[in-house]
């Protein structure tokens, strides 16, 4: 009787066959499936939008908030900016092949560190579609195998944009199991995939908590966490308040369900009477519900703008929705110190007028990416000019931030010789 486990372990080998024929494949073949996917999604847009309405329809039926219905939705614009992402991948320079160092050894050795792919890489995602095909691009173009486990929420908008890239693949006469979608969306399917040490090399996890921490706590192929994003905004003593409305108002209302929102606003007591219910209005004005700690609490109230108490697990959580916990802190020192107690190193911004107050964050915080007097979301592979990303990780190994062309590679050591013996 065939198990779970057989079939996701034959599965995983066909991934593997194709690793050593992607591995060897030129910058031209990659680049021509590239631009053949891309056109690939835009013929097949009715296609996709016709499996997103039926994924949509079940999670409104479910009663799923309005920020997961916005990290599922898909339309044409949407699409499109899938292709165009795609496309971008192919404009970047082919990381395989590069010599990032070389050196000559007293005994005439020739050594240099040569980038190569990493071999197969699993990609597990929730509700974020387009995940599909930004994935699959960035495992193309760096040599990899792209297995993409998608969540059930989803299912059929990923196989709509899968069955797409596959056309490119085959189109540029590169093996069509260079992307596969797993067909299994159960728990157990995820389980047998976490087993398979020595057919998979990678596994990215993308997603809500507990998706990260049970791959984690499972996984016996190595994994690189793109965990929480509990980010912060911290708007300093000396900061240009018109300014920080403009970033706090972007980085929490722009798209409140994705990782890089900020989750909770810093108020140096400095400004805090001013700045608060300046920058509270905004957010408020945008939908946005208002969870403040006792000052902040007394400052909005007295000002007349909406605001509920703050629970203990307010701060460090991440709402993934129009919901943002502020808190009043003592300067600079405070707001360094609610960091590195509540933050999850994802993205950490602060808003200052001040060189030696952005130099001093810059320098303490621990994030994988640190902003100054500009949005949390921009901590994107796309924005920071990565082109598409397959996450961003919040783990110190292999990778830290988003993971774009170079961080799905390794480096191997070549060294060449005529004749030393050691």
């Amino acid at each position: 009787m065939t198990t779970t486990l057989d079939t996701m372990r034959a599965f995983a080998r066909r991934a593997k066959d194709a690793a050593r024929v992607m591995a060897s494949a030129t910058t031209a073949q990659k680049n021509d499936a590239l631009f053949a996917i891309a056109k690939a999604l835009r013929q097949a847009t009715p296609a996709i939008l016709e499996a997103n309405a039926l994924d949509l329809a079940d999670a409104k039926a479910a009663g799923k908030n309005a920020a997961f219905v916005d990290r599922l939705l898909l339309d044409s614009a949407r699409v499109e900016a899938m292709a165009k992402a795609v496309e971008a991948v192919a404009a970047l320079e082919d990381p395989i092949g590069e010599v990032t160092s070389s050196w000559r050894r007293p005994n005439g050795l020739e050594v240099r560190k040569v980038r190569l792919p990493l071999g197969v890489v699993l990609m597990i995602y929730e509700s974020r579609p387009n995940v599909t095909s930004d994935a699959a691009a960035l495992c193309l173009k760096s040599g990899n195998v792209a297995m993409l486990r998608g969540g059930s929420e989803a299912f059929r908008s990923s196989r709509a944009i899968a069955d797409a890239v596959t056309q490119g693949v085959e189109r540029a006469g590169l093996p069509k199991d260079a992307v596969l979608l797993v067909p299994d969306t159960s728990r157990e399917s995820m389980l047998a995939l976490l087993t398979l040490d020595g057919l998979i090399d990678l596994c990215i996890p993308r997603g809500g908590e507990g998706l990260i921490r049970f791959v984690a706590e499972n996984a016996r192929v190595p994994v690189v966490k793109h965990y929480q994003g509990v980010c912060h905004v911290y708007v300093h003593g000396d900061a240009d308040l018109a300014m920080a409305e403009r970033i706090v108002v972007n980085a929490k209302a722009s798209r409140p369900g994705v990782c890089n929102a900020m989750e909770c606003l810093l108020v140096d007591a400095a400004v805090a009477e001013r700045a608060l219910p300046q920058l509270s209005r905004a957010l408020v004005a945008k939908q946005v519900e208002l969870r403040g700690c006792a000052e902040t609490v007394r400052i909005l109230r007295a000002a007349g703008v909406p605001v509920n108490a703050a629970s203990d697990g307010d701060f460090g959580h991440e709402f993934l929705d129009l919901i943002a916990a502020v808190k009043v802190v003592p300067g600079l020192d405070g707001a360094l110190d609610h960091i590195a107690k509540y933050g999850s190193e994802h993205t950490e911004a602060i808003v200052t007028a001040s060189r030696d107050a952005a130099r001093r964050f810059t320098r303490e915080v621990c994030a994988s990416a640190v902003v100054v007097n500009a949005s949390t979301r921009f901590n994107d592979g796309g924005e920071l000019g990565l082109g598409a990303e397959v996450g961003i990780s919040t783990s110190r190994l292999h990778a830290f931030g988003p993971m774009g062309l170079k961080e799905l590679t390794a480096q191997k050591f070549v060294v060449e010789g005529d004749g030393q013996v050691r």
